[in-house]
């Protein structure tokens, strides 16, 4: 337990002192003034803005920037729906895939474009190379880069002075050609370097030592692991993820992916406090995500290592259940915590297998959905209820809250309520309809309160838009995937329509000056503040759900 616990310590070492540094150079990159970036990376972006007609100094007040964000994500997310349900006679195709079904089409189509990669099919059986590199590695790219820009639009409305929230197109193609890029190239090479695959041949016919035959799948895998970790994707190229030997062979491959998934995410957090020159406001809402995720974490652990209880008794310590032997219950703790607070999805371990109290931390993490998130939605998560609990404070007080010097009024809360209230709603009330349809029933394999749990994870992954699975349902069917396609939809768009129309509301907001009576937001005070309001709001919210699965099954273990 003491070596495991250092590995978690230095990994989570090593993204601290990544935080700085990578979160400047965010900043650089979302900023219009000139610099360095645009000498090496200019020429390249303006080829593009040629093709696409873009004007780079055009600006967008919230209205228009919303608007871009839904043109190009639906004509995306159709294109690749055809791509899926047409690969059959599609190009590289050596495997001789056949053509997706339409339901299963519509899930894959909305699952990746919202950043969520959800899989309920086995992707080396049901993918074409040409679906995984158009339909599935490309909007990695794209759909990272959406929650990218709208997190930096969204704090150019905090400190902006007009309704101008910048360029979608010019955002998303920085993040892209200046970001995602880079980090995937390089990572790529590291693990073909651990012994991933990269490659467009075939599969392999293999005999084992014992004679018999076996089918070996190969493809483009290291470059589609990269982008899945830097860009919190999730998804996997194999039906294990993660935890196969070819996503992820060696404990240090098992490190790069965690790096990966925590690096831009707690970065961008940094970053916010120095695009609104309160480094201070930064590493508040830094150590309030931060403070909650060292508990789940901790949490994860304790339970996995302490096991269940009838089995402790056999004296088999530790819970390895579902767990690869390569990274042990450190490492698929810590990965656990990690793929679900960065809303990423990919899934080096069984998440069905772990102890029920070690199963509360994901569930927990994706329901609050603002323990650093994926690409901007952590952030944006975070923000929304800050301004909350700055609203909660005011009110208390007497005063009119104020964030930034701009004023927290009506529309602001109201919008920040649907936001908030949408989640809750997307998550429980198509769980409840599940386990009322006779059809949607049969495809739970355990029943009891593991398998409301299994439903239960199912809707809170869509609604989060992480993508990892508690396992054990059976989730390709008509039911299923249109139920979580939807609930993929809402939960990606209706926030991000919520907070950019509050970006554009503080934006034409003028400046109040700070008085002694002004609420200082970057205190430990108000830290504390905000996380038991972001807890007491959860706990209410998902508290009786959870009593009835993880729970229920955590105290009739013992």
């Amino acid at each position: 337990m003491g070596m495991g616990l250092l590995q978690v310590v230095i990994t989570l070492g090593i993204i601290m002192l990544l935080v700085k540094p990578v979160g400047s150079y965010l900043v650089n990159v979302f900023s219009y003034e000139k610099g360095g970036l645009d000498r090496v990376f200019g020429p390249f972006e303006r080829v593009f803005y040629r093709i696409m007609g873009v004007k780079e100094d055009e600006a967008m007040g919230w209205k228009k920037y919303v608007g871009a964000v839904l043109l190009i994500n639906f004509v995306m997310m159709l294109l690749m729906y055809v791509v899926f349900r047409l690969q059959k006679y599609l190009p590289l195709n050596p495997d001789g895939i056949a053509n997706m079904p339409p339901a299963l089409a519509f899930n894959t189509a909305v699952s990746f474009i919202t950043n969520t990669n959800w899989q309920a099919y086995s992707g080396e059986n049901a993918m074409s190379y040409l679906s995984q590199m158009v339909g599935l590695t490309f909007p990695m790219f794209t759909s990272a880069a959406t929650g990218f820009a709208i997190a930096v639009a969204f704090t150019r409305g905090l400190v902006g002075r007009q309704d101008n929230l910048g360029n979608f197109y010019v955002d998303i193609t920085r993040a892209i050609i200046r970001v995602f890029l880079p980090l995937s190239f390089i990572v790529a090479l590291v693990l073909v370097f651990q012994g991933v695959p990269q490659t467009l041949l075939g599969a392999v016919q293999a005999t084992t030592i014992e004679g018999a035959g076996q089918t070996i799948t190969r493809g483009l895998v290291a470059s589609f692991e990269s982008i899945k970790h830097i860009g919190t994707n999730g998804g996997g190229w194999f039906g294990t993820n993660a935890a196969h030997p070819f996503e992820n062979p060696t404990p240090v491959a098992n490190l790069i992916h965690i790096i990966c998934m925590m690096l831009l995410p707690t970065s961008l957090v940094y970053a916010f406090g120095l695009m609104i020159k309160n480094k201070k406001q930064g590493w508040t809402i830094f150590a309030a995500m931060g403070i909650i995720f060292v508990v789940m974490v901790a949490t994860v652990f304790y339970a996995e290592y302490k096991g269940v209880p009838a089995v402790d008794a056999l004296g088999v310590h530790g819970n390895m259940e579902g767990k690869e032997v390569r990274f042990g219950v450190s490492e698929s703790a810590l990965f656990t915590a990690v793929t679900t607070a960065a809303t990423t999805g990919s899934v080096n371990n069984m998440h069905e297998s772990l102890t029920p109290l070690g199963s509360i931390v994901p569930f927990a993490e994706m329901m609050l959905n603002n323990v650093f998130g994926g690409k901007g939605v952590g952030l944006l998560n975070g923000l929304l209820y800050l301004i909350l609990s700055v609203f909660i404070c005011g009110l208390m007080v007497g005063r009119t809250p104020e964030f930034l010097g701009k004023k927290i009024e009506g529309k602001e809360i109201k919008l920040a309520a649907i936001a908030i209230l949408t989640h809750p709603l997307i998550i429980l009330a198509p769980t409840a309809w599940a386990l009322i349809r006779p059809e949607s029933i049969h495809s739970i394999a355990n029943q009891g309160t593991h398998g409301l749990s299994e439903v239960l994870y199912a809707f809170t992954s869509g609604a989060a838009n992480n993508g990892s699975a508690f396992g054990g349902l059976t989730a390709n069917t008509n039911f299923y995937n249109l139920g979580i396609g939807m609930v993929m939809l809402f939960g990606r768009y209706i926030s991000i329509i919520a907070m950019l129309a509050i970006a554009g509301s503080l934006a034409t907001k003028r400046v109040v000056p700070v008085t002694t009576g002004t609420l200082r937001t970057n205190t430990p005070l108000f830290m504390g503040i905000m996380i038991m309001i972001i807890l007491v709001i959860g706990a209410l919210t998902f508290f009786p759900a959870l009593a009835l699965g993880p729970i229920a099954e955590h105290l009739a273990a013992r």
